[in-house]
């Protein structure tokens, strides 16, 4: 798949199965993170990538147990849904913004970086066939789930990129006008 094909077709896809992207198709990911834009050489991501089933629950349990400190009276069937969200695919990466103190580029900068490292990572997966959505949602706030990734005290879960198989076709996909979203000075 050419560049201009895989940047012009990106989709998401919440319906993901085995395999995950293993071998070479998982350091072409990993490089594509590295390549994200980055001011002054700062490198200010992080990722931890849960693979396998013992990985993804132990994820979920970290969502069950943020969940039980946020919201202490959290019904039972919304607390087996937490534990259950990282099943929706075989590998979850947390992406995460390590953010450094600097004089010339600011902490957003480098949220937007991160940023752009999860949306390099999708694309590579994408390229080789593979599928993903990339996810936040509460569990990407939550202080117990930081605390739990060892998480430094700025550092931001900038989402949850979880990557598989595609188990089914992506839904058909409206054409966006272009020009409802650009205009010229």
């Amino acid at each position: 798949m050419d560049a201009l094909t895989l940047l012009t077709t990106r989709y998401s896809l919440p319906r993901l199965t085995e395999p995950a992207p293993m071998g070479e198709a998982l350091d072409n990911i990993k490089r594509a993170a590295l390549q994200a834009p980055d001011h002054g050489n700062l490198r200010p991501w992080r990722f931890i990538i849960a693979e396998g089933r013992e990985a993804l629950l132990k994820l979920g349990d970290i969502f069950v147990e943020a969940a039980v400190d946020d919201n202490p009276t959290m019904a039972t069937e919304l607390l087996e849904r937490a534990r259950q969200l990282p099943l929706r695919a075989p590998m979850v990466i947390v992406c995460i913004a390590k953010v450094t103190e600097h004089p010339k580029i600011p902490v957003l900068e480098q949220h937007y970086s991160a940023a752009c490292a999860v949306m390099a990572m999708q694309q590579a997966a994408f390229a080789q066939g593979f599928g993903g959505i990339w996810r936040t949602g509460t569990y990407s706030q939550l202080d117990m789930v930081k605390q739990a990734l060892a998480l430094g005290e700025d550092d931001e879960i900038v989402g949850f990129l979880y990557l598989g198989t595609p188990s089914a076709e992506p839904a058909k996909r409206h054409p966006v006008e272009i020009d409802d979203h650009f205009s010229y000075l």
